[in-house]
């Protein structure tokens, strides 16, 4: 008997190669490939059979024939899905194991169920009974969702096509799905393409809201081919430190709203509650007076404003090679700022070990965090604290010049709002409308330093 052909798939990026090999050649990674059966036939062409004609339609659809969306209530939620789930859609939800993924979902489902939408909640990795477990923990007990413990991704099928289908379906998680036509195990490339493939045309031509968790990889990037995230509407991502309350929901890839918001939850024992305001959260630990190496930076997240707290550690390094740890922010851009500093600046900061943090488990990706960054680099190593209630924002370049960036004014008036009386920032190239609190207009990063020694306390 013939032996059926295999070849071997990378379970990173989905690459097919004929003989095993400790890398993958197409994404680097070590340790990646698998052997998979190959299928029984090569996919033919279209040969001489008709297929039927598609039915256009035009693009300005009359008023009111756009389905509303399902607002689930979690005000978090529904602004960075972007008011709400849209009927017919798919979600992708990444994140570390016990970030509170299902927790948030089961939430989510309970909300919309109370309202009178028909959910369902499908698991493949808990029994229904550790399920009706957590709900009684978040008070959710009484809530009409139907559960589930599948994995067969055709028993999945066969009910949603049923008469009565839920409105939407929650898929926990699609690694541990299968389908039976294939011989690889759950959670392989062919696995988890094939098995979202299926779940996410049932979504589309039945209009359910369709929420799938996806399991991540040690990196953070969800776990499977690369390919799921594009088949999704929606890529949602779940971040958080373990040892702090404070959850951020991201939207990464959004065919419904915008893709640069976030929500912000707070861990609790009843579980995720949203938080409204989390400027004043991020803050709140900032008792006593001003301490040297900290500084508060007015960054914007998505349409909402957000001050945070940048706290650094310069200190002499008894090792060859300094260390540098950072926690919240990119690490090439600190490297940058500190080669300005050094550079532009005059100040020895290369040869000593740095510690940069974002405080509350926030991670930072706008280049307006550089002037606050720097600032606090700069009064840890000349061990100066800051003015107490400042704020500050702005971009550096390699030339040591500060650059004004957008949103200045939305920025400045949640420093105000949350008691902050001055701001650094760069020179404005407009003549800005009166500002809410005393400003202080920098052209170059040398004078935010010179403000830090004898003499120039005035200058902020």
């Amino acid at each position: 008997m013939a032996r059926a052909q295999q070849h071997y798939v990378c379970q990173d990026c989905g690459a097919v190669s004929r003989r095993w090999s400790g890398r993958c050649g197409a994404c680097g990674e070590w340790n990646t490939i698998v052997e998979e059966a190959a299928p029984e036939s090569v996919p033919k062409g279209l040969g001489k059979g008709k297929g039927r004609r598609i039915a256009l339609q035009p693009l300005d659809l009359p008023d009111g024939e756009e389905p509303p969306r399902m607002v689930t209530g979690l005000g978090e939620l529904d602004r960075v899905v972007g008011g709400g789930l849209v009927p017919g859609s798919a979600v992708l939800i990444g994140g570390d194991p016990g970030i509170g993924k299902s927790t948030l979902l089961l939430q989510a489902v309970a909300a919309l169920a109370r309202q009178g939408v028909r959910c369902a909640y499908i698991s493949g990795e808990e029994a229904t009974a550790q399920i009706r477990m957590r709900a009684r923990r978040l008070g959710a007990e009484r809530a009409p969702v139907e559960l589930a413990a599948a994995t067969s991704v055709r028993d999945i099928a066969e009910t949603l096509n049923g008469e009565g289908a839920p409105r939407v379906v929650v898929i926990d998680s699609i690694q541990t799905m299968y389908v039976d036509a294939l011989e690889s195990a759950p959670g392989t490339v062919a696995q988890v393409r094939s098995s979202a493939q299926e779940l996410i045309r049932i979504a589309k031509r039945r209009d359910i809201a369709l929420l799938l968790v996806g399991h991540v990889t040690k990196e953070g990037q969800i776990a499977g081919p690369r390919v799921l995230e594009h088949m999704v509407d929606t890529v949602l991502y779940f971040e958080g430190e373990r040892g702090h309350q404070f959850r951020i929901m991201r939207a990464v890839k959004n065919r419904f709203g915008p893709t640069d918001e976030i929500g912000v939850f707070e861990m609790s024992d009843g579980g995720l509650m949203e938080v409204a305001n989390p400027s004043s959260l991020f803050l709140a630990e900032r008792d006593g007076g001003p301490v040297s190496g900290t500084a508060v930076f007015a960054g914007i997240e998505g349409t909402r404003p957000l001050l945070v707290e940048i706290q650094a550690l310069v200190a002499d390094s008894p090792l060859g090679t300094p260390r540098r740890t950072v926690v919240g922010w990119d690490s090439n851009r600190l490297a940058m700022v500190m080669a300005v500093l050094d550079a532009r600046c005059g100040l020895a900061i290369a040869g000593r070990d740095v510690y940069l943090n974002i405080a509350g488990g926030l991670r930072i990706v706008e280049p307006a965090a550089d002037l606050a960054v720097a600032a606090a680099l700069v009064s840890s190593l000349l061990d100066v604290a800051l003015p107490a209630e400042t704020v500050l924002f702005g971009e550096i370049s390699l030339s040591g010049e500060v650059r004004p960036v957008s949103q200045s004014d939305v920025r400045l008036k949640e420093a105000a709002k949350l008691g902050f009386q001055k701001a650094v920032t760069a020179k404005a190239s407009k003549k800005r409308a009166r500002p809410p609190l005393a400003v202080t207009e920098l052209r170059g990063l040398d004078e935010l330093v010179q403000s830090f020694y004898p003499g120039g306390e005035g200058r902020l």
